[in-house]
């Protein structure tokens, strides 16, 4: 059993809200968990320190058992310092689509 700590979505159309959950991975989105963490409100700012409630104790023994963060939740405990997300480099992204383009037709010709 792949276990996996994600969001899962609440609220209302337009005003979502989430909750931090433990479940297996092959469970849907919104269905079924094991257990819930925490909870996460986007539509707050940034600062506001009510935005995202975890419990940690619960995050580090679901870690310590092997649980896998999914990517969104992997940013939120690297801010609270308990895992280290790895960087990514995408340098395709960066660069507008303009000048992509064009770099891409010189590069065949």
């Amino acid at each position: 059993m792949s276990v996996v700590i994600r969001l899962a979505r609440a609220g209302t159309k337009k005003r979502p809200v989430y909750h931090v959950v433990v479940a297996d991975s092959r469970f849907p989105r919104d269905g079924r968990f094991i257990e819930r963490l925490g909870h996460f409100n986007p539509l707050l700012p940034k600062d506001n320190e009510s935005r995202l409630k975890l419990d940690m104790d619960k995050v580090k023994a679901w870690l310590a058992k092997g649980a896998q963060p999914s990517d969104r939740v992997t940013r939120f405990l690297d801010a609270a310092g308990i895992v280290k997300r790895a960087a990514r480099n995408n340098p395709e992204k960066a660069v507008p689509r303009k000048e992509r383009k064009a770099a891409e037709a010189a590069a065949k010709a």
